[in-house]
């Protein structure tokens, strides 16, 4: 058999995937390629590569969707295999026959296996006849009552893109066209099929690794049923609470499914599991998973390692799998704010830093200092935990996500860590329907303390408002501010001994012992905050009529105050750009924005505006939308699309459209104004009826 021995590869992929395949290429001595859009000139994945190739624009469909550029990078940069990842081309059969045709290794599966399995119309018909349970198809023209709830989903590709719910006959016709749209938009194809929705299910997954020597490995199962969007949040090995005999069928199903098609190298076959313990075939995954790092935990491999040697044409290492050992999760962190319908964030990420420690591993796609686009998936980076059980795991888990320090723009992290804490998930009581019944409570202001940690912002920012003058008169960098120290400098005959001289702090009133006052917006929730503070003549900020509050240390970066009678320490981070500061502490992260001491009046937007919720691309309008038009409450008015996810924008109340702003094709920003809303008058009230 035919042995081809990779020595350059190019990942036609971008962001966490590509950087996690070039680190298992390096460990392996192989010389990395990468390839980037425009909006992507300075990502992460293109400076740890060896080599990188400019794929000219910024949307998917002008780059990372084309195939032909992609090889001829492949081929330019000497490049001798080429991995896709996940998304993008990873599941096109033709761009797989594309880069074999150029000479090249394919590292994935045999492009019949692609073909076959890459409709999941065509994969059902196939399994059918192998006999792996399947739901009954539902023809969208012919459907009724009997058949709601029914679930859309895109032919081609995953990830939840052109997928769609649907609960009332009248709301089919709609929701086909915006899944078609989106998948076309996504894949590049529009078919859209539809079958029964299973309340409370659970997405169970099986991962397969084949070679071409008939070794077929089922490397047990995953749990993946949190998820937003029809989108996976946190994922975990081996799925929770299956019996024996189910667990035992998942495996026979999936590797049947993968000798079905003659697969080789590293694929997913997919279930949804009912209440009941019923399994049904949704499709299979013929690429790496994202959340293949929780197999790798707990079986102790490199599935990506896996690949290269089975595209070699090396057999695995054995005849079977080794044993698995203890429990792994992971979680996905996503530049997105939950508790406003999951939108994505942009902007610089100034710092991402999870803390290491034995069983935890970060993939990730930035770094601190990178900027989030408005192109692209908006998950930052994978945080995976292994352990002896899974309590221990899940634990690991919610501790580092807790700890890490994230600054920039809003994240999905406190969800993740209020997820992994419900008592739901806790006893692995876990089905797709999760944040539908709890997204609720677990965005909801959580029983931290704002208010203190605005307080340490404020007492380190008079401390840094006059640290370059200290600093310019002593010739000594910025340190901690004790009350203590600061007594004993300002005694008399203190600066004769040599002690340091006294710190006087600025204010906004010509009394600097009177109380001096800050208010901050907390973010995400936009909670106002007012802080008072007074700077004595010993020169130590501290509180002001805040009684159980005594102050240790104060430093710009650093604030260390006792609260009744327990010391807690507080990171202050601030980024002067964007009048905002970030505090850390070791249960909880907050982030604030400095507001100006008076309400700027320009701020202020005529009532019924509606304002684009992030940057994006308006995509379409609703059928008949001009000026003038009657609008009803709640009614979908303008869809934007921004990253690779389309979003509605609603009318907020009844009443007349007076204006439209919205054109589609034009790319928007954030706050961009696109239509207003003139509401009805309220009906006068009805005299009552006198006897």
């Amino acid at each position: 058999m035919r042995r081809d021995v990779i020595h350059s590869l190019l990942v036609a992929n971008r962001g966490e995937i590509a950087c996690r395949v070039f680190r298992t290429c390096r460990d392996l001595g192989i010389t990395t390629v990468a390839v980037y859009s425009d909006a992507d000139a300075d990502a992460l994945h293109v400076r740890e590569a060896g080599l990188a190739v400019r794929l000219p624009g910024a949307a998917p469909a002008d780059t990372y969707l084309r195939g032909d550029l992609v090889v001829a990078a492949a081929l330019a940069a000497g490049a001798d295999a080429v991995h896709p990842g996940y998304g993008f081309l990873s599941e096109n059969a033709g761009f797989a026959a594309a880069v074999q045709e150029a000479g090249l290794v394919w590292v994935g599966p045999p492009v019949k296996a692609i073909e076959l399995m890459a409709s999941k119309t065509r994969a059902k018909e196939l399994m059918a006849g192998a006999g792996v349970p399947l739901l009954a198809p539902v023809d969208p023209a012919t459907a009724g009552e009997d058949d709601l709830p029914l679930l859309l989903k895109a032919a081609a590709g995953g990830g939840g893109r052109g997928m769609r719910i649907v609960r009332e006959l009248g709301a089919l016709p709609g929701e086909l066209q915006a899944a078609s749209a989106e998948a076309a938009s996504a894949f590049g194809d529009g078919e859209v099929f539809a079958e029964p929705y299973v309340e409370r299910g659970r997405h169970v997954e099986v991962q397969v690794m084949a070679d071409a020597h008939d070794t077929v490995w089922a490397l047990g199962t995953r749990d993946c049923s949190l998820q937003r969007r029809h989108q996976k949040v946190i994922e975990e090995a081996p799925a929770p609470g299956l019996d024996d005999s189910l667990r035992e069928r998942l495996h026979e199903a999936a590797v049947a499914a993968a000798r079905a098609v003659g697969y080789r190298g590293a694929g997913t076959v997919e279930f949804l599991v009912s209440a009941e313990g019923r399994p049904y075939f949704l499709e299979m995954n013929t690429r790496l998973q994202v959340e293949h790092p929780v197999t790798e935990a707990v079986f102790g491999l490199d599935l990506v390692a896996l690949q290269l040697r089975v595209a070699e044409g090396e057999p695995l290492p054995q005849p079977e799998p080794p044993q698995p050992f203890g429990h792994a999760v992971e979680a996905r962190l996503y530049a997105e704010d939950p508790a406003r319908d999951w939108q994505p964030q942009t902007g610089t990420l100034l710092a991402l830093e999870v803390p290491d420690a034995p069983g935890l591993r970060l993939d990730a796609g930035y770094t601190g200092g990178d900027t989030i686009g408005v192109h692209y998936d908006p998950m930052l980076a994978k945080v995976i935990a292994h352990a002896p059980t899974r309590p221990e795991a899940v634990r690991l888990l919610a501790r580092a996500l807790e700890r890490a320090r994230i600054h920039g723009p809003v994240t999905n992290r406190d969800l993740l860590v209020r997820s992994l804490r419900h008592p739901d998930f806790a006893a692995a009581r876990l089905d797709t329907g999760f944040y539908d019944r709890h997204l609720a409570g677990l965005t909801a202001p959580g029983p931290g303390d704002p208010a203190t940690a605005a307080l340490a912002a404020a007492l380190a920012e008079a401390v840094r408002r006059t640290a370059p003058a200290r600093a310019a008169r002593t010739g000594a960098r910025a340190e901690a501010v004790r009350p203590a120290a600061l007594a004993e400098a300002v005694r008399p005959g203190a600066l004769a001994a040599g002690g340091p001289p006294p710190v006087r702090f600025g204010a906004w009133r010509n009394v600097p012992s009177g109380p001096q006052r800050k208010r901050y917006r907390g973010e995400p929730d936009g909670a106002e905050h007012e802080v008072a503070y007074r700077t004595p003549r010993t020169g130590a900020p501290e509180p002001y009529d805040a009684p159980g509050v005594r102050v240790l240390a104060v430093r710009p970066d650093r604030v260390t105050l006792e609260l009744d009678g327990v010391t807690r320490h507080f990171t202050i981070t601030t980024d002067p750009d964007a009048d905002r500061v970030y505090v850390d502490t070791p249960g909880a992260s907050y982030t604030f924005t400095a507001l100006p001491r008076f309400t700027d009046p320009a701020t202020h937007t005529a009532p019924g505006s509606l304002l684009a919720p992030m940057p994006g691309t308006v995509v379409r309008v609703a059928d008949g939308l001009a000026a003038g038009a009657a609008v009803e409450a709640g009614q979908p008015l303008i869809w934007l699309e921004a990253m690779k996810m389309e979003h509605r924008i609603l009318a907020p109340a009844s009443g007349t459209l007076t204006a439209l702003h919205a054109v589609p094709g034009h790319q928007v920003e954030v706050g961009a104004l696109l239509a207003v809303v003139q509401e009805d008058p309220a009906p006068a009230p009805v005299p009552e009826e006198t006897a």
